[in-house]
């Protein structure tokens, strides 16, 4: 679970290669101390950020899961705790031997230190490491930092060339203290979810905090292209509200370009029909059938081509208007077999359909279609298991280096490196 001593992983690692580009404080220097970071943390110096430093001072969900994709493209990120550790060391059960799950998710490949921002000491040296990093990524309230000096005007003043990341939960005019389940509420989410007669529902995870982390990653990319090809560096802020409703797609496009306020629908879809699980012989199977095609090739495999021709059904539209009529149909045709078997046939026919998973399931699932959803730390067998970077590149590939860090597993590492001038 622990990172583990430095000076025993800097044995043997490969120097990272240095990144194109030099920043205003003078590229070749920082590419130096960029790749001696990676060499001393436990970096393999491989993967397309290789060399870069990212100063990770963010908790709980959409900043780790932000610097943990670039750790994963080869990024060497120190984590900053407090005395008192990450929120979501805390928040058990489950665990893995006494760690809480929850912050193993969003921590692999990071190299752990503590600092208290109350003593003088440690102050400095997380504005040193500020100073050094390519990229700072924050979620403190807005303004936080400022006391600090961490805030972007301030470190800009010395790193003039940051890429400095801000996340909040309402944009950084805005105090209020951001959580998923505040943003599901908020950005009319749960106003869509759940049955029509029944109560507003949360996603089953926190699904804003994850689309921010991916906003947030997307931007410091841009920003350090940028910077690669004009040697400035700039402010990246994004907020959960705003990713919400970028999120929401279609829903918000409703509202924005149609004037239409959605509604709960349950698990059907405002504009397709049949996309929603219906039940069979044995269990519930999700149809989503997304064109006249689809929908034709569905009636040949249920034994009904006549469907297809039914003017009532014929055309996505008229599927829209006669739901009722055609789930009927459909409900007792399905009952005829269980949802496995169904799913077998209708999928040969390319009908998009589905059982619904357990998680593990799902984890089988993505095992069987030779995914490798479960990534471990340097491939040992008694590594931490954790799930897998989705992004494949064809000339450098992810790289899992390290184990999500115990508190403060490099803190003496780190101070003696960022006491180095």
């Amino acid at each position: 679970m622990a990172n583990g001593n430095a000076s025993e992983r800097e044995a043997g690692a490969p120097a990272a290669e240095a990144r194109p580009g030099a920043g205003s404080r003078g590229g070749e220097a920082r590419e130096d101390a960029g790749r001696r970071a990676a060499r001393l943390f436990g970096r393999s110096g491989e993967g397309p950020l290789a060399g870069l430093l990212v100063a990770d001072f963010a908790r709980v969900l959409a900043g780790p899961y932000a610097t943990m994709m670039l750790a994963d493209l080869g990024a060497t990120v120190i984590k900053v705790e407090g005395p008192g550790g990450d929120d979501t060391r805390t928040w058990r059960p489950p665990v893995r031997d006494g760690e809480a799950t929850y912050y193993l998710s969003v921590n692999r490949n990071k190299t752990d230190v503590v600092l208290d921002f109350k003593d003088p000491e440690d102050m400095a040296l997380a504005r040193e490491l500020a100073r050094r990093a390519d990229v700072l990524v924050e979620n403190f309230k807005p303004g936080g930092l400022a006391k600090y000096g961490l805030d972007y005007d301030s470190v800009r003043e010395e790193n003039p060339d940051i890429v400095y990341a801000s996340v909040t939960g309402f944009g950084p005019a805005n105090p209020q203290p951001g959580y998923d389940l505040l943003v599901q509420g908020l950005s009319g989410f749960m106003s869509l979810t759940g049955e029509p007669d029944g109560e507003p529902m949360r996603a089953g995870v926190a699904i804003f905090d994850v689309i921010t982390g991916l906003h947030t990653t997307i931007g410091i990319l841009a920003a350090l292209r940028h910077r690669d090809a004009t040697g400035r560096g700039q402010k990246v802020d994004a907020n959960l509200l705003s990713s919400a409703l970028s999120g929401l797609a279609n829903q918000t496009s409703a509202y924005v370009a149609g004037g239409v306020t959605p509604t709960r629908m349950g698990n059907e879809h405002p504009s397709l029909y049949p996309y929603l699980p219906l039940p069979t012989g044995e269990g519930e199977l999700i149809l989503a059938v997304g064109n006249d095609r689809q929908f034709r090739a569905a009636c040949e495999v249920l034994g009904h081509p006549k469907w297809a021709d039914d003017e009532r059904f014929a055309r996505n539209d008229a599927r829209n208007g006669h739901r009722p009529e055609l789930a009927e149909l459909l409900i007792e045709a399905l009952s005829h077999r269980d949802a496995q078997e169904w799913y077998a046939r209708l999928t040969e026919r390319g009908v998009p359909c589905a059982p619904i998973n357990s998680v593990a399931q799902g984890v089988e699932l993505a095992e069987s279609l030779g995914l490798a959803p479960i990534a471990r730390a340097g491939g040992r067998p008694d590594a931490v298991p954790t799930v897998a970077n989705p992004i494949t590149l064809s000339e450098t590939s992810v790289q899992y280096d390290l184990d999500p860090p115990a508190l403060g597993a490099d803190s003496e590492a780190v101070r003696a490196w960022l006491r180095e001038r």
